[in-house]
């Protein structure tokens, strides 16, 4: 039985089906995934399923007022969450960087080329590493050095290949 002046979940079902998809391109403004969207969306009407403001909204534009400003607030907090979460993200090392850009180089003709004006230390430790696949304590052992000389040699000779083929970290 439905009491006067309250909204049911048949009302709230009804909500749903009219408002769903232009509150998704509501969110879709502000955030880029699909997935994002709906989550926001459907964040929105569980809050107003729960909220006792359900029964106090018996104009159908005063509940869809209050869920476009939800799925707006949600929209807002991801979005806070996101920058928080990229402003802490572990930075990469100068290094990383060079490595990641050696690799997807396409032309292995350049690189070999490259590669052979390395001092032959330098070459050796990159070889090791990047074409072995060798761990630093592993070629540092092959090479009959420290590690740390490993390290030096393989960020110096990323280095150096990464000027003679322009790559741009």
């Amino acid at each position: 039985m439905t009491v006067p002046g309250r909204r049911t979940s048949d009302d709230l079902a009804a909500l749903y089906l009219m408002h769903y998809k232009s509150l998704v391109r509501l969110a879709a403004l502000l955030l880029d995934e699909t997935a994002a969207c709906e989550d926001v969306v459907q964040e929105a009407y569980v809050r107003l399923a729960a909220s006792t403001k359900l029964a106090r909204l018996r104009d159908p534009d005063a509940s869809l007022a209050y869920l476009r400003s939800t799925v707006l607030n949600l929209a807002r907090s991801s979005l806070r969450r996101r920058l928080v979460a990229a402003r802490h993200a572990p930075i990469l090392h100068q290094r990383d960087r060079i490595d990641d850009s050696v690799v997807q180089i396409v032309d292995r003709t350049a690189i070999v080329r490259a590669m052979r004006t390395l001092p032959r230390r330098m070459r050796e430790a990159v070889a090791l590493r990047y074409y072995a696949d060798l761990t630093e304590a592993q070629a540092a052992e092959v090479m009959g050095v420290s590690v740390g000389a490993v390290k030096s040699a393989t960020s110096r000779g990323l280095q150096r290949l990464a000027e003679q083929l322009k790559v741009t970290p």
